[in-house]
């Protein structure tokens, strides 16, 4: 399924940060679903460091924003 959302918290340019994350970083109940993904976690972050996505693998990552035409960078 393909849904755009609009997310707070974006500059003008709508750009939005990709960072690898731990699944230790998420809340408990995130973590429990997540439990036999193999991928690396990437979280999307808007220009406020709010993080508004969390997707298995970088190159979803940026796919994620792109369909929601948002530009994404990298943070290393």
């Amino acid at each position: 399924m393909e849904k755009n959302y609009f997310f707070d918290g974006l500059d003008e340019k709508g750009l939005v940060y990709v960072k690898s994350i731990s699944s230790v970083e998420l809340p408990i109940d995130v973590q429990e679903e997540i439990l036999d993904e193999q991928e690396p976690l990437f979280a999307l972050h808007n220009s406020t460091g709010d993080r508004i996505a969390v997707v298995s693998g970088r190159d979803a990552a940026f796919v994620v924003a792109r369909q929601n035409d948002l530009n994404p960078v990298s943070v290393h």
